[in-house]
C-alpha cells in the first residue's frame, strides 16, 4: 500500500500526527493531498504536575504522588493545560479523516506519546504506527507503506520510567525541603550526576600537590638537516644510573611516591647540579626503537559522542548540540539525533563509499564496508547511527546552512564519511640517547617520534580530546634518522620544574561519557540531565568545567548517608538493567515497582500498602541511617536519624565549619562561649569548594559583618544602621518594636542602597540620612512641574512628569540645581542607545561567525557579543575569569534558542459607541450613569453578552496557558 495508489488517499483523507510543528511542515511536503499533518506538540498527556491538577475523585497519596501505588502503581493521567486546545484541534481533524497514523519517534519516548495520542483521540477509525529514522522523501513513503502496530512493551518501560521517576523525585526531595532548603530536588540520575562532580572536588580538596624536577636535552646530530631529516631534537631525561626520573603518574594524590626504590624523585638542586655535570658529557645513541602505527577511523556518531565531539570541536554544551540536531533532523538533513547504534545502513555505507571515492579517491576505499559493533548496554533507540540522511550525502556546502546548523552538520558528515575510509598508516620510533656526567652519574634521555606514511581517514576528520594538552591523531613529531652508537652533542640541557595536578574538573562532555561508561541512565536523557544540575544550582560552570556547588555538597551528603543506595553507582546501572529487561519482557513492571518501593517483603499479592510502614523499621533492621533493603517509602518516612545541622557542615580547619543554610554557605568560627551564636560571614556562591581555605575562611571572617549602627536621626530619634544585603550594602532606619509591619497600616522603614564610590567601612551617619532623603526635590520647571533627582536600578536620573533624564554621577543628586535641570531637559532626548561604552574584555575571534567576541557592560549587566549575537554572563561567569571557550559556549546556546519569540501587542479595544456625545467625552473617565456609557461600559469590561463571554473565555484560556508553564518536575 503506497501513499499515492491506497484506497483511502484516494477516496478518503488520512491524518498524520507527530510531535513538532517543524517536523509536520517537512513531512507535508513529501504527501500528496489525501493526508493532513498536524503535530501534537510534544506530550499532550502525562503525570500531574500538582494536586490541583488531579481529578477531585483521588485524594490522600494518590493525589499528592500522581500514582495509586496501593494498587499496581496506576498512574493518574491528565492532558496538560496548555495542550488542551491541541487536543481539540486533533479530535476536529480526526473527525474529518479515515485513517489516523501516528507518527512520532521511534524510541520509548515517542512510542509512549503515540499511545497517549491513542488513548485520548479514542479513534474509531483504522490507527496505523508510522515509524522512519530520517525525514526524507522515500523514507517517508516507505513508513506509510509499512505501518506496523503500537509496540506495547516500549510504552510498558516508558511507563514505568515516568513512574519510577516520579516516586524517586517526589518522595525523595521532601526530604530536602524539610532537612536542607526548600525547593529543591533529587532525581534517580541527576542526583548520581551531581555525586559524581562532587566526589571529583572533594578529589580535588583532599589532593595535595608534589613538586618533582626534570631535565629536557637539545641534541643535534653534525647535519645540517631538513624537513624530514631534522638536525636537532629535543629529549626528556628518563633514567639516572639505571633509577627511572619521577613524573607525575608516580605519585599519590597525596604527593607522595608511590615506588621510590625503583624512582628517583629529583628536586631542584638535583636536578641543577645534574644538568651542570652533563654540560660537557659526549652522548650517544643508545637504541633505536621503531613500530608500526595504524590508527583505525571512529565509529559513526551516536548520542553521546556527537554531544561530546561537538563540546570539544565547537564549544557546544550537551543541550545546545540537541537543540541544533533536533533543527538538523526536523528539516530533512540527519538522521533521528537520539541513538545508541554505530550501525550504517546498507544505502548508507553506500553513499558514504561514493563519496569518498569522489572527494578523496579509490586510494583512500577499503575494498570492504566497514562496520561498527555497538559499545552501548541494552542499545536500543533508534536503529541506526546519526548520520545525513538520504541515499546520497549532501556536501555542507550542498545544503545552504548557516552557523551552528552548517557546523554541526559539517561535523556529522565528516565523521561519517571517514567513518568509511582507510586506516592512517605509518611508524613510531623511541630513540634512547645516554652518557656519563662529570660526577660519575650516568644519565639516560629518551625522545619518541611518530611519522604518517598515509593519512587514511585523517584526510576527512580527526577526533578531538578532553585533555587540551592532548596531542591529537595525526599530530606528526619527525626524529632525525640516527643509529645506534651515533654520537650526538647536547646543545643546551635544561632542569624543568613540575608539580603534579588534582583531578580535572568534569566537563560537560567528560561527564557524559562517564555516564556513559557507568552504565547510568539513557544517553538520550543525558544533556537534559545537565541542564537540571545546571539549572538547580546544584552546579555551575567555569569555563567549560563544572563545578559543584557548596548546597549539592550538602546534598549529596545527605543522599549518600541514609539513601545510599538511590545514589550507588551500580545500583542505578542496575536500575537500568531491569528497565530494559522490562522493555524486552523479560520482567514484569508491576512486581518490580512493588518490591522498589515497598520493599523486599512486598512480592505479588501480598504487596504491603502505604499505611502499612512501620516508622523506625529501617533503623531497627540493623543499619542505624535507616539505608538497608527496604523499600523507597519506608526510607523516606524513618528521618528521626538525619541531623540537617549535621548534613550540611564541614570542617575547613582550625575549628572553622562550612555551613549550608537556607539562604546560602557560610563559614563559622564556634564561639567560646557555650551556648552562644558563633562568629558567622557569608561565602560567595560561586566560589569553587576546593578554594574554600583556611586562610580564605578567615579573611571571610575578618570582614565588617552584620550591622553597623551609624548613630540616630535627629528628626525621628530612630537608630540608623548600615547592612550587608544579598544585594549589595545598603542604610536603614530601625523602627520600634511596636510598629506594624503588616496589614493596611504597616510601616515599612527607609533604606537607600550605598552609592558605588561607598563602602560599609568608610558610610557615615551623614552620608546615610542623605542617601534616605532621596528622592530629592530639585525645583520645578516654568509651567510649575514638579523635578526630581533619583536613585534608580540603572543609576541616577532626573524625573519630570514621566521625562526622564540620565544624570552623570551619583553626587548630582545631592548637587544639581534647577537651572542645570532645565538644561538637561532643553537638550532634544536621546533616542535609542547611548554612545557605545568600551569592551570589558576581548576575547578573540568567534569560530562561527568568525567575528571578534568582546565581553561588555549591559542595561542588566555584562554580556558577551559578537556583533550578532547577545548572550549574557551567568551567575557562575566573571568578567575577569571568564574563558575564550566560554564566551563561544554562551553565544552558541544562545544561537541554538533561535531568535526570542516578540509577545504579541494587545489588540486594541474596539470603540463602542461613534456618538457626538462619546466624542466629547474626556477619555479614560470613570463610567457614568447614563445609558449610552453604560452599554460602552458593558462592552469594555465583558459583561455576561454571548459575544464577550466567548471573548472573555479565548482570553482566560490564553492566560491560563502563559500562566501554567509547567513547573520544573522533581524527577
Amino acid at each position: 500500500m503506497s501513499p499515492t495508489t491506497s484506497e483511502t488517499a484516494q477516496g478518503g483523507r488520512r491524518l498524520v500526527i507527530v510531535e513538532s510543528p517543524a517536523k509536520a511542515k517537512t513531512i507535508k511536503g513529501y504527501l500528496g493531498p489525501g493526508y493532513v499533518v498536524e503535530a501534537s506538540v510534544g506530550h499532550i498527556r502525562d503525570l500531574p504536575n500538582g494536586a490541583a491538577e488531579v481529578p477531585d475523585k483521588y485524594t490522600g497519596e494518590v493525589r499528592r504522588l500522581g500514582v495509586d501505588v496501593d494498587h499496581d502503581f496506576q498512574p493518574v493521567y491528565v492532558v496538560n493545560a496548555d495542550k488542551k486546545s491541541q487536543v481539540k484541534k486533533l479530535k476536529e481533524l480526526l473527525a474529518e479523516s479515515d485513517e489516523l497514523f501516528l507518527a512520532t519517534d521511534e524510541d520509548r519516548e515517542g512510542e509512549a506519546i503515540a499511545w497517549h495520542l491513542q488513548e485520548v483521540l479514542k479513534p474509531k477509525v483504522p490507527v496505523r504506527r508510522m515509524v522512519f529514522h530520517e525525514i526524507t522523501k522515500d523514507a517517508i513513503r516507505e513508513a506509510v507503506a509499512n505501518p506496523r502496530e503500537l509496540n506495547k512493551r516500549l510504552v510498558d518501560a516508558q511507563e514505568t520510567r515516568r513512574i519510577l521517576d516520579r516516586l524517586y523525585g517526589y518522595e525523595v526531595s521532601p526530604v530536602l525541603w524539610k532537612k536542607v532548603m526548600r525547593g529543591l530536588s533529587a532525581g534517580r540520575v541527576q542526583s548520581v550526576a551531581t555525586r559524581l562532580v562532587v566526589e571529583r572536588e572533594r578529589d580535588r580538596i583532599a589532593f595535595r600537590s608534589a613538586e618533582y624536577w626534570d631535565l629536557t636535552g637539545t641534541f643535534a646530530t653534525g647535519r645540517a638537516g631538513d624537513a624530514s631529516d631534522p638536525g636537532t631534537f629535543g629529549a626528556r631525561l628518563s633514567a639516572v644510573d639505571g633509577r627511572r626520573v619521577a613524573q607525575g603518574r608516580d605519585f599519590t594524590s597525596l604527593g607522595q611516591l608511590k615506588d621510590s626504590t625503583n624512582v628517583l624523585h629529583l628536586d631542584e638542586a638535583n636536578a641543577r647540579a645534574l644538568a651542570a655535570a652533563l654540560a660537557d658529557t659526549a652522548f650517544t645513541v643508545r637504541s633505536v626503537e621503531s613500530k608500526p602505527y595504524r590508527r583505525s577511523p571512529y565509529a559513526p556518531f551516536r548520542t553521546t559522542t556527537l554531544q561530546q565531539e561537538a563540546s570539544r570541536k565547537l564549544g557546544f554544551g550537551a543541550k545546545a548540540t540537541m537543540q541544533v540536531a533536533q533543527k538538523l533532523y526536523e528539516n530533512g538533513y540527519i538522521t533521528y539525533m537520539r541513538t545508541d547504534s554505530t550501525i550504517l545502513s546498507d544505502t548508507a555505507v553506500a553513499a558514504a563509499r561514493a563519496q569518498v571515492t569522489q572527494l578523496y579517491g579509490a586510494d583512500y576505499l577499503p575494498d570492504k564496508p566497514r562496520s561498527y559493533a555497538g559499545k552501548v548496554k541494552n542499545a536500543q533507540e533508534a536503529h541506526e547511527a546519526i548520520r545525513p540522511s538520504g541515499d546520497r550525502f549532501r556536501t555542507p556546502a550542498e545544503t545552504g546552512l548557516t552557523g551552528d546548523q552548517f557546523r554541526l552538520y559539517e561535523l556529522i558528515w565528516k565523521r561519517t564519511v571517514a567513518s568509511q575510509m582507510k586506516d592512517a598508516v605509518g611508524n613510531s620510533v623511541t630513540v634512547k640517547i645516554g652518557g656519563r656526567a662529570s660526577d660519575g652519574r650516568d644519565a639516560e634521555f629518551s625522545a619518541s617520534g611518530k611519522t604518517i606514511t598515509f593519512h587514511g581517514f585523517m584526510k576527512a576528520y580527526v577526533e578531538g580530546a578532553d585533555d587540551p594538552n592532548a596531542e591529537l591523531d595525526d599530530r606528526e613529531r619527525r626524529l632525525p634518522q640516527v643509529a645506534e652508537g651515533d654520537g650526538l652533542a647536547a646543545e643546551e640541557i635544561t632542569a624543568d620544574g613540575h608539580a603534579t595536578k588534582p583531578p580535572a574538573r568534569y566537563t560537560e562532555a567528560s561527564l557524559v561519557k562517564e555516564l556513559e561508561e557507568r552504565e547510568i541512565g539513557r544517553p538520550s536523557t543525558y544533556a537534559t540531565i545537565l541542564g537540571t544540575i545546571l539549572d538547580r544550582g546544584y552546579v555551575f560552570k567555569k569555563g567549560t568545567a563544572l563545578v559543584p556547588s557548596f548546597l549539592s555538597f550538602a546534598v549529596v551528603n545527605l543522599l549518600e548517608k541514609h539513601f545510599g543506595r538511590l545514589v550507588d553507582y551500580d545500583f542505578t546501572a542496575k536500575m537500568e538493567d531491569d528497565l530494559d529487561r522490562i522493555a524486552r519482557g523479560e520482567a514484569q513492571a508491576v512486581p518490580w515497582l512493588r518490591r522498589f518501593y515497598f520493599g523486599e517483603g512486598a512480592n505479588g499479592a501480598d504487596g504491603v500498602s502505604a499505611g502499612d510502614v512501620v516508622e523506625g523499621a529501617a533503623a531497627a533492621a540493623g543499619n542505624g541511617d535507616g539505608d538497608h533493603l527496604g523499600g523507597l517509602k519506608e526510607l523516606v518516612t524513618d528521618l528521626g536519624a538525619i541531623d540537617a545541622r549535621e548534613i550540611s557542615s564541614f570542617p575547613v580547619g582550625d575549628g572553622i565549619m562550612l555551613r549550608v543554610g537556607r539562604y546560602g554557605p557560610y563559614v563559622e568560627r564556634p564561639s567560646q562561649t557555650e551556648g552562644e551564636t558563633g562568629h558567622r560571614a557569608d561565602v560567595p556562591d560561586d566560589l569553587p569548594p576546593d578554594e574554600l581555605t583556611v586562610a580564605y575562611a578567615e579573611e571571610l571572617l575578618a570582614k565588617p559583618s552584620g550591622d553597623f549602627e551609624l548613630g540616630t536621626d535627629p528628626e525621628t530619634g530612630r537608630p540608623i544602621v548600615a547592612k550587608d544585603g544579598r544585594y549589595g550594602p545598603y542604610v536603614t532606619e530601625v523602627l520600634p518594636d511596636d510598629t506594624p509591619k503588616t496589614g493596611k497600616n504597616a510601616v515599612k522603614p527607609r533604606t537607600a542602597s550605598l552609592f558605588k564610590s561607598m563602602s560599609l567601612d568608610t558610610v557615615t551617619l551623614a552620608d546615610a540620612l542623605k542617601l534616605m532623603s532621596l528622592p530629592r526635590v530639585v525645583g520645578t520647571d516654568p509651567e510649575g512641574t514638579e523635578i526630581t533627582a533619583q536613585n534608580g536600578r540603572y543609576g541616577p536620573y532626573l524625573k519630570k512628569g514621566t521625562d526622564s533624564r540620565s544624570l552623570e554621577s551619583e553626587e548630582q543628586l545631592f548637587t544639581i540645581t534647577v537651572d542645570e535641570a532645565l538644561a538637561i531637559y532643553a537638550q532634544p532626548k536621546q533616542r535609542g542607545r547611548a554612545a557605545a561604552k568600551p569592551p570589558l574584555k576581548e576575547l578573540g575571534t568567534d569560530p562561527v561567525s568568525e567575528k571578534p567576541v568582546v565581553v561588555k557592560d549591559g542595561r542588566f549587566g555584562p554580556y558577551v557579543t559578537d556583533g550578532e549575537t547577545n548572550a549574557t554572563l551567568r551567575r557562575d561567569d566573571d568578567v575577569e575569569t571568564i574563558t575564550p571557550e566560554r564566551g563561544y559556549e554562551l553565544l552558541a546556546e544562545k544561537r541554538a534558542k533561535g531568535p526570542a519569540k516578540k509577545t504579541a501587542k494587545k489588540a486594541a479595544k474596539k470603540t463602542t459607541a461613534k456618538t457626538t456625545a462619546k466624542k466629547t467625552a474626556t477619555k479614560k473617565t470613570a463610567a457614568k450613569k447614563t445609558a449610552a456609557t453604560k452599554t460602552a461600559a458593558t462592552k469594555t469590561a465583558a459583561k455576561k453578552t454571548a459575544a464577550t463571554k466567548t471573548a472573555a473565555k479565548k482570553t482566560a484560556a490564553k492566560k491560563t496557558t502563559a500562566a501554567k508553564k509547567t513547573a520544573a518536575k522533581a524527577e
